[in-house]
């Protein structure tokens, strides 16, 4: 009998000791992986802080480049050979694409930072179509391609921040209109549940390939296809639109086939509640 209570004695001491030191080995893991964490946290603040403070920098030259042009393609120094004029629109181009591209980033850095600003408010899906019909109206460059937006019936008030819906429309319309040689682009809303509302905006361009649907709205990721090289990007607007409508309270989806079109939706609730997780 004591010799049974010696090696079960035994055999406890040596769970104990074993049991100390994996408590030993996680505790130090923890610290491990909190020290990690601490740096991911301070590298991605880092990053926000540069690409802000790039995006603040690069403004002002920028906007000294595309009123410069401006004042050179309004003749207001004396005429323009054709090549002038056709070089002199290419740095205003150019210089409204890196402009925009320089807002993605600034915006980008804050929905990362978590300082991005949401006012919501009602507001009516009518006024907002309206509102980007008339911005896309001045731009639309052929007549090839036709911008449809068809009118969001059944739909209602939405409480929401329109200004930040816009934007993740805004850059969908305008990859639409960029990736579709003829055809058309076609806008809708429609309500998804008694919760939630869904706007899509579809086309009748070249298509996505299957293996690039998974990480097309990761940073800087963009297609490869023959128009996406001639059409420069930086791959930013998807990202930038999947941050926000998360800040929303939904989510961003895509389906395409390659040479027939695609569609890229968001959805969101209709009534956002503010400070409060919106999870669907």
């Amino acid at each position: 009998m004591n010799d049974e209570l010696v090696r079960l004695r035994e055999q406890l001491e040596a769970l104990t000791s074993e049991l100390a030191e994996t408590n030993q080995g996680v505790v130090a893991l923890y610290a491990e992986l909190e020290d990690n964490a601490t740096r991911l946290r301070e590298a991605s603040e880092l990053k926000s802080r540069f690409l802000s403070y790039m995006s603040h920098e690069f403004r002002t030259p920028l906007g000294a480049i595309r009123s410069i042009a401006r004042i050179l393609l309004d003749r207001l120094d004396g005429p323009l050979t054709s090549e002038q004029q056709v070089q002199v629109e290419f740095i205003r181009t150019s210089a409204t694409e890196l402009s925009e591209m320089v807002d993605d980033l600034l915006d980008l850095a804050k929905v990362e930072a978590g300082r991005v600003t949401i006012s919501p408010a009602w507001f009516e899906m009518v006024d907002l179509f309206s509102a980007l019909r008339g911005m896309f109206k001045p731009i639309l460059s052929s007549d090839s391609v036709s911008l449809i937006f068809e009118e969001p019936a059944g739909v209602g008030s939405l409480y929401s921040d329109d200004k930040k819906l816009s934007q993740i429309l805004r850059n969908f319309i305008s990859n639409a209109l960029k990736f579709t040689p003829k055809g058309e682009v076609r806008v809708t809303a429609g309500v998804t549940n008694e919760h939630f509302v869904t706007f899509a905006v579809s086309d009748t361009g070249i298509g996505i390939a299957p293996e690039y649907l998974g990480a097309i709205f990761q940073d800087f990721v963009q297609v490869d296809a023959p128009i996406q090289k001639r059409l420069r990007g930086a791959g930013l607007g998807l990202s930038l639109s999947r941050k926000l409508a998360q800040v929303l309270g939904g989510d961003v989806a895509v389906t395409s086939v390659v040479g027939e079109g695609s569609t890229f939706s968001v959805t969101i609730p209709k009534e956002l509640a503010p400070g409060k997780d919106n999870g669907r």
